[in-house]
């Protein structure tokens, strides 16, 4: 039989995950597979499992929510060995699979992991360039800063479990009442400026937090390019109106929304700003350089 790798986060949504073990085990064994099941207490355990043993297996697959799938795909990037994925979404908003079309239930979602063929998809790398770091951190759909960018890690556990996307929502409101902007240089062969920010983000997907992603036209998840997005510090509540009023109907003409697709990008901070990657803190940066590795995962997601 083939070697599977079942990397399960029994907290992730609200917990579903944990009722529907054996049946899942049962599909993959039916399909030729046998499972080994590691249950993600750890924080990096999943990071961990895939860069070192990931190789081991003929298919890893995640269980979880939107931080599973970034920790367990930045563990396959670091892994000497190509490492098939497939991932079945359990999460509170499941930004990434939406995109994909893989199905929140956990049934389907494991039939097709196994049923299907992986095909290669584009992933994002950060690099820290500030006081001669140049560490590299890896992220599947989205790295961000500013507004509501803290809202996915900042939100309790035990909120996600017991109210779902609307703890999101929830925290994302406390927000709005302090909105700080960032001066910051933005620099890629497509264009370069600067100005005050109150939220940037460079994505690959169709969805963003559980709603429809600014930017998000013609979005391909293997072409080499991603999704840059940057929103001016609102001066009046009538600019700040409208730049929420944009962001809901999915008005992209608003003057003080950009948009630009791109392979690379550069961006310059006069301070310290935190980012976030797949909805997990990604650290405080002066200046980071954001690269697309094309074909550099090969997911199920058929």
């Amino acid at each position: 039989m083939k070697k599977l790798l079942f990397l399960v986060n029994p907290s992730a949504g609200r917990t579903i995950i944990k009722n529907r073990l054996y049946e899942i085990v049962e599909i993959f064994y039916n399909f030729g597979y046998e499972t080994t099941v590691y249950p993600l207490i750890a924080e990096n355990g999943s990071e961990d499992m895939t860069r070192y043993h990931g190789g081991e297996y003929d298919l890893v697959v995640c269980a979880g929510g939107d931080g599973t799938l970034d920790r367990t795909v930045t563990g396959i990037m670091k892994c000497e060995d190509t490492v098939n994925l497939g991932y079945i979404p359990c999460g509170t908003t499941n930004d990434f699979a939406k995109s994909l079309g893989i199905p929140k239930d956990p049934i389907r979602a494991a039939k097709r992991a196994v049923k299907y063929q992986p095909v290669p998809i584009d992933i994002g790398s950060m690099t820290a360039l500030d006081e001669g770091k140049n560490s590299v951190d890896y992220f599947v759909y989205i790295a961000s800063f500013g507004a509501f960018t803290d809202v996915a890690y900042s939100t309790p556990q035990n909120l996600k479990n017991a109210f779902g996307h609307t703890a999101y929502l929830m925290e994302a409101v406390k927000s709005i009442t302090s909105l700080k902007s960032y001066y910051v240089k933005v620099e890629s062969e497509e264009m370069t400026t600067e100005g005050s920010y109150i939220f940037a983000m460079v994505s690959n997907s169709n969805s963003v937090g559980g709603f429809k992603a600014i930017g998000a036209r013609n979005v391909e998840f293997d072409d080499g390019l991603f999704e840059v997005v940057l929103i001016n510090y609102p001066k009046t509540p009538l600019e700040l109106q409208t730049i929420v009023g944009s962001i809901i109907m999915g008005d992209y003409s608003c003057p003080y929304i950009r948009t630009f697709k791109t392979k690379q990008v550069k961006f310059t901070c006069e301070q310290a700003i935190p980012w976030d990657l797949d909805g997990e803190y990604g650290g405080h940066h002066r200046s980071i350089e954001i690269n697309v590795k094309e074909h550099a995962l090969n997911l199920v997601r058929k």
